[in-house]
């Protein structure tokens, strides 16, 4: 049987593993630390083809100088020297220009199209969870704070995608941990939501089923592609297949850049807690102008956000946890904002134009897939699926030709 090794065992490289073995592959799935240990665990779980839209856009320019100067700010750079930091802020930067943001949402539109379908693939399938329905209720203290908002969601209706959007006259009513701060508010519909660490848990006991072998603590420091594609451990154990597909998100740069993998990859880490609320959360909320992103998990209330610029591996920083705090205080009320369950960072895969590196290195046999950004547990499903249509019949389907690793 043929044999194809996956490196990193978030819902993106669980996904590649699945649809492999749809396909009838042998595959062991590899991870130094477990099942969703990096960003699939504590985010959002925002299951949204019309917010998966480039990261870059206008507003950055404005947006960007005041948030570098206030420490509540969801955006976060730290000030110190680090050319490299610097060198991707000035490109992710660049792509911050309308024609910029039409060329990327053009290029991520087809697999937005199909991400929702992917996940019935799976749950349909030997996967046991679940995706629910919205609405997304989205909240403003004004009406001018929406105007960055509806002019995304117009952008996406313009490439193609479906975004029904309402005005509510009593947010209260879908939200009730609403303040009466937020004098604005729509519901979204078309979306879905997950509880991400239970999903990805559940991808990986079906792979598993399936026949996989699936190991943890195994910490892969070189990927091979001369002759027999093949990875090396840290204990220096060496495993063959007859492919290999590197998925471990933020930290890809140290396997993939010697595959002429050159793009830059560069870590935007978000956080996120639970909270206990006064009446139970039943549905999605945004604040768009705070940047967070609110979603019922597990009886609570887990509230996401920030983009902290720093590497992956460097230590949580509680700040920005407060941050996130003050900007809810005034747009949340009957959430206990001072007993805080789950406390988190999570490291998202951001490249500078935006879009994702799925697709062959220049090594036989060796592939990529990540470099989603904040998208990587909405598009993974259907990132795996056509990934694992590339490696078998050798082309490259056309939703994922704008992700080509070695642009």
């Amino acid at each position: 049987m043929v044999h194809s090794i996956v490196v990193g065992a978030g819902m993106v490289g669980l996904a590649t593993a699945w649809h492999l073995q749809e396909r009838g592959v042998e595959v062991t799935v590899l991870d130094r630390s477990g099942v969703a240990a990096g960003s699939s665990w504590g985010n959002a779980g925002w299951l949204t083809p019309s917010k998966t839209i480039p990261l870059a856009d206008p507003s950055l320019w404005t947006y960007g100088p005041k948030a570098l100067i206030d420490p509540d700010a969801a955006l976060h750079v730290p000030f110190r020297v680090d050319a490299r930091l610097w060198s991707f802020l000035a490109r992710f930067a660049a792509h911050g220009t309308n024609r910029a943001w039409d060329r990327t949402m053009a290029a991520l539109t087809p697999i937005d199209k199909i991400a929702l379908e992917c996940f019935d693939e799976l749950t349909d399938g030997d996967v046991d969870s679940w995706t629910r329905e919205g609405p997304f209720v989205i909240g403003f203290t004004e009406q001018a704070h929406a105007k960055g908002f509806l002019r995304e969601i117009a952008g996406v209706i313009r490439h193609g995608q479906d975004a029904p959007l309402e005005r509510l006259q009593n947010p209260q009513e879908l939200a009730p941990m609403l303040s009466d701060a937020v004098t604005v508010a729509y519901r979204l519909d078309g979306q879905r939501f997950i509880e991400p660490a239970p999903f990805v848990q559940a991808l990986a006991d079906a792979v598993v089923a399936r026949g996989a072998t699936l190991r943890s603590d195994a910490e892969v420091v070189d990927v091979h592609g001369a002759g027999s594609p093949s990875v090396t451990l840290a204990d220096g154990e060496r495993l063959t297949a007859e492919s290999v597909v590197i998925a471990t998100g933020a930290w890809m740069p140290a396997l993939t850049r010697k595959l002429g993998v050159k793009v830059p990859v560069q870590a935007g880490r978000g956080y996120s807690f639970t909270v206990d609320t006064d009446e139970p959360a039943t549905h999605p909320v945004y604040l768009p102008l705070q940047r967070i992103a609110c979603t019922p998990y597990e009886g609570r209330f887990r509230i996401a956000g920030t983009m902290e610029f720093r590497g992956p591996d460097e230590p949580f920083q509680a700040r920005r946890i407060q941050a996130i705090v003050n900007q809810a205080r005034t747009m949340l009320r009957g959430v206990n904002l001072d007993e805080r369950h789950d406390e988190w960072v999570g490291s998202r895969p951001v490249t500078p134009d935006g879009l994702p590196l799925v697709g062959a290195t220049r090594a036989q046999g060796v592939y990529v897939a990540g470099g989603h950004g904040m998208w990587g547990i909405v598009l993974g499903p259907a990132t795996g699926k056509l990934l694992a249509a590339q490696i078998i019949t050798g082309k490259t389907p056309t939703a994922i030709a704008p992700f080509d690793p070695l642009r």
